[in-house]
C-alpha cells in the first residue's frame, strides 16, 4: 500500500505515515532543530530516510546519529513514486511524517528554544 504523498514505504515498520503511537513517541523523544520545514526535490525510485530524532547533521535526512543519541527512534524510510518537490518536517512534531503538516506554526513550537546540534 502507498502512503501519503504517493510514497512507497520501505521496511516492515513503515507503512506510509507512522502509526499515531510511534509518531507521538518520536515527537516526545526527538529534539527540535528547526522551526520551519525543508524544501526537498525527491527523485522517483530513490530510497530516502527522514531523520525522526533531530540529531542528524544531514537534515532532514538520517545520518545514523540516532543509534547513539536517540536509541529507540529510527528514521522513516520511503521511496517516492515520482519526481517532486516536497516540504519535509524540520520541527520533528509533524503528525504526518516525513511531511510538514504546519505544526511548526503552532505557538508552542514557535516559543520553544531550538536544540543545539550535539
Amino acid at each position: 500500500p502507498r502512503g501519503p504523498g504517493g510514497i512507497l514505504p520501505v521496511g516492515p515498520a513503515h507503512r506510509g505515515a507512522l502509526p499515531p503511537r510511534r509518531a507521538a513517541i518520536c515527537r516526545a523523544k526527538s529534539f527540535q532543530l528547526s522551526k520551519k520545514p525543508f524544501p526537498v526535490e525527491l527523485k522517483a525510485g530513490k530510497k530516502y530516510a527522514w531523520c525522526a530524532c533531530g540529531h542528524s547533521k544531514n537534515q532532514p535526512f538520517c545520518d545514523g546519529a540516532h543509534k547513539k543519541a536517540a536509541p529507540g527512534i529510527s528514521p522513516l524510510r520511503f521511496i517516492p513514486e515520482e519526481d517532486k518537490t516536497v516540504w519535509l518536517c524540520g520541527c520533528k512534531r509533524t503528525r504526518s511524517p516525513p511531511y510538514c503538516d504546519g505544526t511548526h506554526k503552532e505557538e508552542a513550537v514557535q516559543r520553544a528554544q531550538l536544540s543545539a546540534q550535539p
